[in-house]
């Protein structure tokens, strides 16, 4: 019986921890000797606030040109970039420069054919296996969910794609691993990919480290959550509505309750 009170307690008490975290607002959960994550002002944070869809097309270029050597985005098609990221025609074009295996003929071969709009973007390496052997043994992420995979979404990507440094005194690397105090033991296998002038922008953006890094935060945030500008949308619709709602319904109340509660009950003697 008494095991059962401890337990009941201990079970209780976990509990009423994590109540008390997620009411602080505090983002970090687990112990960690990495460095608390910032908070950095992303517009789309904001309640009325969308996302930065010319920040989510730059930083689909980033991906392009940068991350898609070493991660993939499973979970994206190019259909999904219509409208987002360009228009049919464009990404249309994109989808026919690549080349994705055809269904087996009679015989078993296995041949090529243009991508289309139904085709998820390729990835960069066939197997898992082959991924390791590129990068020292370090297996690269799929960056569809990364945004929630990680705590601190966008602000720990942003965190970390700009928080390289030389290693401290008395911290040893191993060979192909790189210092990142914004990374959970420090050392990490990507070394870092946006540098000054690693790219482009085709509209003529600086593409300094910080702006490429908040790019493709906001477009890695995009494949985590595309109904984020709708749902927000909805949610603003709701609160009015709800809002207006709550004016007839508290008069309604109040004309009901009315009855009850301004009777008098008298009590005589017969």
């Amino acid at each position: 019986m008494l095991n059962v009170i401890l337990a009941n307690a201990g079970a209780f008490g976990a509990v009423a921890g994590l109540a008390s975290l997620a009411a602080s607002g505090k983002k970090e959960v687990m112990a960690s000797d990495a460095l608390p994550i910032p908070d950095f002002p992303f517009e789309h944070k904001k309640l009325t606030k969308a996302l930065d869809h010319a920040s989510v097309r730059r930083g689909f270029q980033v991906y392009k040109e940068v991350c898609a050597s070493c991660h993939s985005l499973d979970r994206i098609a190019y259909r999904n970039l219509v409208d987002v990221i360009g228009t049919e025609d464009e990404i249309k074009k994109w989808a026919e420069d690549v080349d994705f295996p055809t269904e087996p003929n009679a015989e078993g071969e296995i041949g090529e054919r243009k991508g289309k709009l139904t085709d998820y973007l390729p990835r960069p390496y066939i197997n898992e296996l082959a991924a390791r052997a590129a990068n020292n043994g370090a297996l690269p992420p799929d960056l569809s969910l990364i945004k929630k995979a990680r705590v601190g979404g966008e602000d720990y990507l942003f965190a970390l794609l700009t928080g390289y440094r030389d290693a401290p005194a008395g911290v040893t690397l191993r060979e192909g691993q790189y210092y990142n105090p914004y990374f959970a033991g420090g050392a990490i296998g990507m070394e870092q990919a946006l540098k000054e002038g690693s790219i482009t922008y085709d509209d003529g953006t600086e593409a300094t480290a910080s702006q490429m890094a908040k790019d493709v935060s906001v477009f890695l945030t995009w494949t985590a959550e595309p109904e984020h500008d709708e749902r927000k949308k909805l949610g603003v619709k709701t609160i009015i509505l709800f809002t207006l709602m709550a004016i007839p319904t508290l008069y309604y109340k109040r004309v009901k309750w009315s009855v009850l509660k301004s009777r008098q009950i008298r009590f005589g003697k017969f």
